[in-house]
Protein backbone atom coordinates (compact mmCIF):
# COMPACT_ATOMS: atom_id res chain seq x y z
CA UNK A 1 0.00 0.00 0.00
CA UNK A 2 1.44 3.37 -1.03
CA UNK A 3 1.76 5.70 1.95
CA UNK A 4 2.84 8.82 0.07
CA UNK A 5 1.27 10.42 -2.96
CA UNK A 6 3.42 10.53 -6.08
CA UNK A 7 4.73 14.02 -6.82
CA UNK A 8 7.41 15.42 -9.13
CA UNK A 9 9.23 18.75 -8.75
CA UNK A 10 11.70 20.01 -11.33
CA UNK A 11 14.17 22.48 -9.78
CA UNK A 12 16.82 24.67 -11.34
CA UNK A 13 19.91 24.56 -9.11
CA UNK A 14 21.43 27.77 -10.45
CA UNK A 15 24.84 28.40 -12.03
CA UNK A 16 27.03 26.67 -9.44
CA UNK A 17 27.29 28.76 -6.28
CA UNK A 18 24.98 26.92 -3.82
CA UNK A 19 23.73 30.26 -2.47
CA UNK A 20 22.21 31.04 -5.86
CA UNK A 21 19.44 28.45 -5.65
CA UNK A 22 16.03 30.07 -5.13
CA UNK A 23 14.39 30.03 -1.71
CA UNK A 24 11.48 28.14 -3.22
CA UNK A 25 13.85 25.53 -4.62
CA UNK A 26 15.52 25.03 -1.24
CA UNK A 27 12.11 24.63 0.45
CA UNK A 28 11.02 22.03 -2.10
CA UNK A 29 14.22 20.04 -1.58
CA UNK A 30 13.45 19.87 2.14
CA UNK A 31 10.26 17.91 1.38
CA UNK A 32 11.86 15.48 -1.09
CA UNK A 33 11.79 11.72 -0.62
CA UNK A 34 14.12 11.17 -3.59
CA UNK A 35 16.52 13.58 -5.32
CA UNK A 36 17.83 12.86 -8.81
CA UNK A 37 20.69 15.30 -9.33
CA UNK A 38 22.96 16.33 -12.20
CA UNK A 39 26.72 16.81 -12.49
CA UNK A 40 26.25 20.59 -12.71
CA UNK A 41 24.10 20.79 -9.58
CA UNK A 42 26.29 21.65 -6.59
CA UNK A 43 26.52 18.71 -4.18
CA UNK A 44 26.16 21.10 -1.24
CA UNK A 45 22.51 21.58 -2.18
CA UNK A 46 21.79 17.99 -1.16
CA UNK A 47 22.06 19.13 2.46
CA UNK A 48 18.64 20.75 1.99
CA UNK A 49 17.22 17.22 1.64
CA UNK A 50 18.77 15.35 4.59
CA UNK A 51 16.24 12.52 4.67
CA UNK A 52 15.93 11.94 0.93
CA UNK A 53 17.37 9.14 -1.14
CA UNK A 54 19.98 10.67 -3.48
CA UNK A 55 20.63 9.32 -6.98
CA UNK A 56 23.34 10.81 -9.20
CA UNK A 57 22.22 10.85 -12.82
CA UNK A 58 24.74 13.33 -14.18
CA UNK A 59 26.04 13.50 -17.71
CA UNK A 60 29.38 14.87 -18.83
CA UNK A 61 31.05 14.99 -22.23
CA UNK A 62 32.14 11.43 -23.01
CA UNK A 63 30.38 9.99 -19.95
CA UNK A 64 26.82 9.42 -18.92
CA UNK A 65 25.64 7.33 -16.00
CA UNK A 66 22.08 7.03 -17.29
CA UNK A 67 20.45 7.71 -20.65
CA UNK A 68 17.74 10.37 -20.77
CA UNK A 69 15.17 7.61 -21.28
CA UNK A 70 16.32 5.88 -18.10
CA UNK A 71 16.26 9.15 -16.13
CA UNK A 72 12.65 9.67 -17.21
CA UNK A 73 11.81 6.17 -16.00
CA UNK A 74 13.57 6.71 -12.68
CA UNK A 75 11.47 9.81 -12.04
CA UNK A 76 8.24 7.88 -12.45
CA UNK A 77 9.39 4.71 -10.66
CA UNK A 78 10.60 6.61 -7.62
CA UNK A 79 7.52 8.83 -7.50
CA UNK A 80 5.23 5.81 -7.30
CA UNK A 81 7.51 3.91 -4.91
CA UNK A 82 8.55 6.69 -2.54
CA UNK A 83 6.43 9.82 -3.07
CA UNK A 84 7.99 13.21 -3.77
CA UNK A 85 10.74 13.11 -6.39
CA UNK A 86 12.89 16.18 -6.97
CA UNK A 87 14.89 16.51 -10.15
CA UNK A 88 17.76 18.91 -9.48
CA UNK A 89 19.31 20.31 -12.64
CA UNK A 90 22.09 22.88 -13.05
CA UNK A 91 21.16 26.40 -14.15
CA UNK A 92 17.58 26.59 -15.34
CA UNK A 93 16.05 23.25 -16.39
CA UNK A 94 14.42 24.76 -19.48
CA UNK A 95 17.63 26.25 -20.90
CA UNK A 96 19.26 23.31 -22.71
CA UNK A 97 18.36 21.15 -19.71
CA UNK A 98 15.86 18.77 -21.36
CA UNK A 99 13.46 19.57 -18.55
CA UNK A 100 10.47 19.57 -20.88
CA UNK A 101 11.13 15.93 -21.81
CA UNK A 102 11.05 14.87 -18.17
CA UNK A 103 7.91 16.89 -17.50
CA UNK A 104 6.12 15.36 -20.49
CA UNK A 105 7.06 11.82 -19.46
CA UNK A 106 5.87 12.24 -15.85
CA UNK A 107 2.67 13.92 -17.05
CA UNK A 108 1.81 10.81 -19.08
CA UNK A 109 1.45 8.93 -15.78
CA UNK A 110 -0.77 11.54 -14.17
CA UNK A 111 1.85 12.59 -11.61
CA UNK A 112 1.34 16.09 -10.15
CA UNK A 113 4.15 18.36 -11.34
CA UNK A 114 5.71 21.58 -10.09
CA UNK A 115 8.40 23.56 -11.93
CA UNK A 116 10.76 25.85 -10.01
CA UNK A 117 12.94 27.93 -12.29
CA UNK A 118 16.64 28.40 -11.64
CA UNK A 119 19.10 31.19 -12.35
CA UNK A 120 20.60 30.42 -15.76
CA UNK A 121 24.37 30.34 -16.10
CA UNK A 122 23.92 32.10 -19.45
CA UNK A 123 23.35 35.43 -17.68
CA UNK A 124 24.56 34.81 -14.11
CA UNK A 125 28.09 33.71 -15.02
CA UNK A 126 28.83 36.77 -17.21
CA UNK A 127 27.25 38.99 -14.53
CA UNK A 128 29.67 37.64 -11.91
CA UNK A 129 32.47 38.94 -14.15
CA UNK A 130 30.77 42.32 -14.54
CA UNK A 131 29.52 41.59 -18.07
CA UNK A 132 26.02 42.90 -18.77
CA UNK A 133 24.62 40.83 -21.64
CA UNK A 134 22.62 43.85 -22.79
CA UNK A 135 23.75 47.46 -22.58
CA UNK A 136 22.14 50.57 -24.02
CA UNK A 137 23.72 51.76 -27.30
CA UNK A 138 26.03 48.72 -27.35
CA UNK A 139 23.95 45.53 -27.33
CA UNK A 140 20.17 45.64 -27.42
CA UNK A 141 19.71 41.87 -27.41
CA UNK A 142 21.51 38.64 -26.69
CA UNK A 143 21.55 35.14 -28.14
CA UNK A 144 21.91 32.04 -25.98
CA UNK A 145 23.03 29.05 -28.04
CA UNK A 146 24.26 25.55 -27.49
CA UNK A 147 27.61 24.78 -29.10
CA UNK A 148 26.55 21.38 -30.38
CA UNK A 149 23.40 19.88 -31.85
CA UNK A 150 21.89 16.52 -30.88
CA UNK A 151 24.29 14.78 -33.29
CA UNK A 152 27.40 16.30 -31.72
CA UNK A 153 28.00 18.71 -34.60
CA UNK A 154 28.40 22.48 -34.44
CA UNK A 155 24.97 24.08 -33.98
CA UNK A 156 23.85 25.75 -37.22
CA UNK A 157 22.49 28.84 -35.45
CA UNK A 158 26.02 29.91 -34.54
CA UNK A 159 26.68 30.85 -38.16
CA UNK A 160 23.61 33.10 -38.06
CA UNK A 161 24.74 34.58 -34.74
CA UNK A 162 28.07 35.68 -36.20
CA UNK A 163 26.15 38.12 -38.43
CA UNK A 164 24.38 39.75 -35.49
CA UNK A 165 25.36 42.76 -33.37
CA UNK A 166 23.85 41.05 -30.33
CA UNK A 167 25.84 39.59 -27.46
CA UNK A 168 26.47 35.91 -28.18
CA UNK A 169 26.44 33.44 -25.28
CA UNK A 170 27.39 29.86 -26.06
CA UNK A 171 26.91 26.99 -23.62
CA UNK A 172 28.51 23.58 -24.11
CA UNK A 173 30.74 24.98 -26.83
CA UNK A 174 34.33 24.37 -25.72
CA UNK A 175 34.81 21.31 -27.92
CA UNK A 176 33.71 23.40 -30.93
CA UNK A 177 35.78 26.50 -30.12
CA UNK A 178 38.09 26.24 -33.18
CA UNK A 179 35.04 26.04 -35.46
CA UNK A 180 33.34 28.92 -33.66
CA UNK A 181 36.46 31.07 -34.01
CA UNK A 182 36.69 30.26 -37.71
CA UNK A 183 33.07 31.31 -38.33
CA UNK A 184 33.59 34.68 -36.66
CA UNK A 185 36.83 35.23 -38.56
CA UNK A 186 34.98 34.56 -41.81
CA UNK A 187 32.72 37.49 -40.89
CA UNK A 188 35.82 39.69 -40.32
CA UNK A 189 35.23 39.71 -36.57
CA UNK A 190 38.68 38.56 -35.48
CA UNK A 191 39.00 41.62 -33.19
CA UNK A 192 35.67 40.97 -31.48
CA UNK A 193 36.00 40.70 -27.67
CA UNK A 194 35.41 37.31 -26.09
CA UNK A 195 35.48 35.86 -22.59
CA UNK A 196 35.46 32.22 -21.54
CA UNK A 197 34.46 31.49 -17.96
CA UNK A 198 34.99 27.99 -16.59
CA UNK A 199 33.20 26.90 -13.39
CA UNK A 200 31.50 30.27 -13.19
CA UNK A 201 30.41 31.53 -9.72
CA UNK A 202 32.47 28.83 -7.97
CA UNK A 203 35.72 29.14 -6.04
CA UNK A 204 37.36 27.14 -8.86
CA UNK A 205 36.34 29.73 -11.49
CA UNK A 206 38.89 30.29 -14.28
CA UNK A 207 38.75 33.05 -16.88
CA UNK A 208 40.24 33.62 -20.30
CA UNK A 209 39.68 36.91 -22.15
CA UNK A 210 40.89 38.29 -25.43
CA UNK A 211 39.67 38.54 -29.00
CA UNK A 212 38.40 35.96 -31.43
CA UNK A 213 41.90 35.86 -32.97
CA UNK A 214 43.69 35.33 -29.63
CA UNK A 215 41.29 33.36 -27.44
CA UNK A 216 42.57 29.90 -28.36
CA UNK A 217 46.00 30.87 -27.04
CA UNK A 218 44.34 31.92 -23.80
CA UNK A 219 42.55 28.58 -23.54
CA UNK A 220 45.89 26.76 -23.77
CA UNK A 221 47.68 29.11 -21.37
CA UNK A 222 44.91 29.08 -18.75
CA UNK A 223 44.13 25.38 -19.32
CA UNK A 224 40.44 26.12 -19.78
CA UNK A 225 37.94 23.35 -20.37
CA UNK A 226 34.29 22.45 -19.81
CA UNK A 227 31.99 23.38 -18.20
CA UNK A 228 32.39 26.91 -19.45
CA UNK A 229 30.33 29.82 -20.73
CA UNK A 230 31.54 31.60 -23.86
CA UNK A 231 30.58 35.28 -24.17
CA UNK A 232 31.24 37.19 -27.40
CA UNK A 233 30.52 40.87 -28.01
CA UNK A 234 31.35 44.48 -27.29
CA UNK A 235 29.84 44.22 -23.80
CA UNK A 236 32.79 42.08 -22.71
CA UNK A 237 35.04 45.15 -23.05
CA UNK A 238 32.64 47.22 -20.96
CA UNK A 239 32.97 45.07 -17.86
CA UNK A 240 34.48 47.08 -15.01
CA UNK A 241 36.59 44.01 -14.22
CA UNK A 242 37.94 43.63 -17.76
CA UNK A 243 38.33 47.21 -18.99
CA UNK A 244 41.95 47.44 -17.89
CA UNK A 245 42.82 44.27 -19.79
CA UNK A 246 41.34 45.53 -23.05
CA UNK A 247 42.88 48.99 -22.66
CA UNK A 248 46.29 47.32 -22.24
CA UNK A 249 45.53 44.97 -25.14
CA UNK A 250 44.79 47.90 -27.49
CA UNK A 251 48.00 49.67 -26.45
CA UNK A 252 50.03 46.50 -27.08
CA UNK A 253 48.48 46.00 -30.50
CA UNK A 254 49.13 49.63 -31.43
CA UNK A 255 52.79 49.46 -30.38
CA UNK A 256 53.24 46.28 -32.40
CA UNK A 257 52.06 48.08 -35.52
CA UNK A 258 54.52 50.95 -35.08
Amino acid sequence: MQLKKAQFTLIGAGPGDPDLITVKGAKALATADVVLYDALANDQLLAYAPNAKKIFVGKRKGYRRYSQKRINELIVENAFNYGHVVRLKGGDPFVFGRGSEEIDYADNFGIPIEIISGISSSVAVPAKLGIAVTQRNIARSFWVLTGTDSYGKLAKDIRLATQSSATIIILMGMSKLPEIVQLFQQENKGEQAIAIIQNGTLATEKIGVGTIDTIQEQVVQKKLSSPAVIVIGEVVKQSHKLKSFYEEFVLTETSNLE
